[in-house]
């Protein structure tokens, strides 16, 4: 499996692939259809960014049975979707900022897929040619607002080549496993969800749809420390912190 990954690299953002604990400089576009991999680098103490910039991140509502079961919500007949703006997207690291005035904020552990090729109108057949690969997302929510900056940290890499379809999917909060369950619990799948956002709009390269959150939310507070751990993708952590 090979894991991109987006960091700085003599002063400037560029993508790195790393393979069996080797780590190589990926030259040209990564959405370009094919990897050409370059000189080997040092992978131990570098800075990571966001895996990627997209231009918006699409969040599903409900999509694990187990967490419609806790809110005693009946299963939807199809994806309830809500967007995040570029600006809630933060990286590896990066502090989640809570405002004085938000009231409940929650974490959410969610598998990101990264979309590779521009969707519109995509058949579920069809979909895994438009997915670059997939991420970690801790989708922030607040009760009234979700679309906060800093409310979607992404990463730490994709994940090229993995399978969707049984995953662990884990949330911890200052290292207290809150959150745990299986992609297999989904109520659409990854390709029934590009066929459905796809139908509604035009999803881009870079682009992200967050898949829903099992059961097990719970309120976060500044001082806190939040890991999401996708198997095969890796652990994001972000501390939380007031909102000067």
């Amino acid at each position: 499996m090979v894991r991109l990954y987006r960091l700085v690299h003599e002063g400037a953002p560029r993508y790195a692939a790393e393979r069996e604990g080797t780590w190589r400089l990926v030259d040209g576009d990564v959405f370009g259809g094919g990897l050409r991999m370059g000189e080997e680098i040092d992978g131990e103490g570098v800075t990571m960014l966001a895996p990627v910039a997209p231009s918006k991140v699409v969040c599903v509502g409900v999509n694990y049975r187990d967490h419609a079961a806790e809110a005693n919500t009946p299963l939807p007949s199809e994806p309830r979707i809500f967007v995040k703006p570029s600006t809630a997207v933060i990286g590896p690291g990066e502090r989640i900022e809570v405002p004085p005035w938000a009231g409940r904020v929650d974490h959410e552990a969610e598998v990101g897929v990264v979309i590779g090729k521009r969707a519109s109108r995509v058949r579920a057949k069809a979909a895994a040619a438009h997915v670059l690969g997939l991420t970690c997302v801790n989708d922030v929510s607040a009760h009234d607002i979700q679309a906060f900056d800093t409310f979607a940290p992404i990463g730490p890499c994709v994940a090229l080549g993995l399978e969707g379809w049984d995953l662990q999917v884990r949330g911890y909060v200052n290292g207290d496993l809150r959150q745990q369950s299986r992609t297999r619990e989904f109520i659409f799948t990854i390709p029934e969800l590009v066929e459905f956002i796809s139908s509604v709009m035009t999803l881009l390269p870079g682009d992200i749809i967050s898949t829903g959150t099992p059961s097990g939310v719970g309120p976060i507070r500044p001082g806190d420390s939040v890991t999401i751990h996708v198997e095969g993708v890796g652990a994001l952590t972000n501390p939380v912190v007031a909102r000067p």
